[in-house]
């Protein structure tokens, strides 16, 4: 069957679909299954009900509950209902949009049943109405608060916005489409992973809530497939049914607001894939040495505003197989991306670490982090000032780092306190293990990116003076 014939009034419906078509107009579950093909869960059902007859929808949710089937099935159906209509989509990295969410737009469009599936074509990054590109179609633009213009020129009778993974959606985004969201008949939708405890996103579940419809949506209460039940076991597991990050991952609860840790959830949430211009500059290894059989040696990597790879760890080995593996990983490396200084914590086994790679050529600077801070009217002392470099670099906004769960969790974990003398003390490891905590070695290992100094300057490797590489907190 051809695509209906469009009117200044909207779509002509052929005859044999308009009694279902007033069906599926009141009832997006009935569409979904029907013409889409898809049983949704009991959350889901309660989300597309609501949509009919609330303007503003905030869904806050665990792991892989769904939500990008859930959206996916909200934009066909809103095209397919209504005409002419626009739906504009943003999300904090263009990873979100177009490898999950425009992905899983397409998967769900190859299911539906002709003749409305015929009726739509999905790009790269726009969803159209054949027969009217101009006037239907949904777009996927990145938010971005340099350029928070996400939503402009988007206006119609039948208005949708999306807001994905929203915690990490800047608040001028959301300042910027009140118009657009406040336009009479438009629906706003957001959902995400409650990261955040503050933020546009935040109020909609607390202040703004009488003004918009809320859900929870725990990892548990989605379909009970043996990978949900799995994903929430190890996090509790690996980081304590009491984490913030079992909170949100597995709960959907927003997180604990702790004034005194060093790093807040958000800032790392945030950066994670965030879509930035990597500055130029030296790359720096951080390497954390194991003291004792339970805590890892751990490798991080930086360049400037970006950690290049998820953090590498190994357990049990000695001084002499810890400095080979490490100049295996250097050898492995491009020449560009080799690191100007590897930096090793000196305490314990670490002098022994960097004395090796040293020895063996490669640019090994020792760093003690129990010594004297450069600002030690601030800090008792550099391990103390390295992670408050580390915090400064995370809320310089335009940084980046990849998924990586267990570096997330290590980065968030650690607390500090004001000694009488009014300085900074960052708690200790060991400190750290009595209260039930794992030892942060990741997170160590990328705080010690920020201790190259011109300690090495003269050093020779390979028989030549290397340059002092030119090494700040961004």
């Amino acid at each position: 069957m051809a695509t209906p014939q469009l009117t200044n009034s909207g779509q002509t419906i052929y005859e044999p679909l308009k009694e279902r078509f007033a069906v599926w107009k009141k009832d997006p579950v009935v569409f979904v299954q029907e013409v889409i093909g898809a049983e949704p869960q009991e959350w889901q059902k309660k989300a597309l009900r609501a949509l009919v007859t609330n303007d503003r929808i905030s869904i806050r949710s665990g792991h892989g509950v769904g939500k990008s089937a859930f959206l996916s099935w909200v934009m066909l159906w809103w095209h397919a209902m209504h005409y002419p209509a626009k739906t504009g989509c943003t999300a904090p990295t263009a990873k979100q949009l177009n490898d999950v969410l425009w992905s899983e737009l397409a998967k769900w469009h190859r299911q539906m049943k002709d003749p409305i599936r015929s009726w739509f074509e999905i790009r790269a990054d726009t969803m159209v109405l054949k027969s009217a590109p101009k006037e239907s179609f949904a777009s996927a633009r990145t938010a971005r608060k340099e350029d928070p213009e996400a939503f402009q020129g988007l206006h119609s009778d039948n208005m949708l916005i999306i807001g994905d993974e929203a915690s990490g959606i800047d608040d001028i985004i959301f300042e910027v489409s009140q118009g657009a969201m406040s336009t009479p008949g438009a629906k706003t939708i957001l959902t995400g992973n409650p990261t955040r405890t503050s933020g546009f996103f935040f109020d909609t579940h607390h202040k703004l809530r009488d003004k918009w419809w809320t859900i929870k949506v725990a990892s548990g209460e989605s379909k009970a497939s043996y990978e949900s039940l799995t994903y929430a076991q190890e996090i509790a597991d690996a980081y304590g049914p009491d984490s913030n990050i079992y909170r949100v991952r597995v709960l959907g609860e927003f997180p604990v607001s702790e004034d005194d840790v060093v790093i807040p959830l958000h800032l790392v949430e945030g950066s994670q894939g965030r879509d930035v211009k990597p500055t130029q500059g030296s790359v720096i290894w951080g390497l954390d040495v194991a003291r004792f059989g339970g805590d890892r040696s751990a490798l991080v990597k930086r360049r400037g505003n970006t950690i290049l790879q998820p953090a590498q760890f190994w357990r049990g080995k000695d001084l002499m197989q810890l400095a080979n593996l490490i100049a295996a990983e250097y050898e492995m490396t491009k020449e560009d991306d080799r690191p100007h200084r590897i930096c090793v914590d000196a305490i314990g086994y670490g002098a022994g670490v960097s004395d090796r790679l040293k020895e063996m050529g490669y640019p090994s600077q020792a760093i003690n982090v129990a010594e004297q801070a450069a600002a030690k009217k601030n800090y008792m002392r550099l391990r103390d000032e390295l992670w408050f470099k580390a915090r400064e670099w995370f809320m310089q906004m335009d940084v980046t780092m990849p998924a990586d769960d267990e570096l997330t969790a290590e980065l968030t974990a650690v607390k500090y306190d004001l000694t009488q003398g009014g300085k900074i003390q960052v708690e200790s490891k060991d400190d750290m293990k009595r209260r039930g905590v794992r030892s942060p070695d990741l997170a160590d290992a990328f705080c010690l990116t920020f201790g190259a100094s011109d300690r090495v300057r003269n050093q020779k490797f390979w028989g030549r003076e290397l340059p002092m590489p030119q090494v700040s907190i961004v």
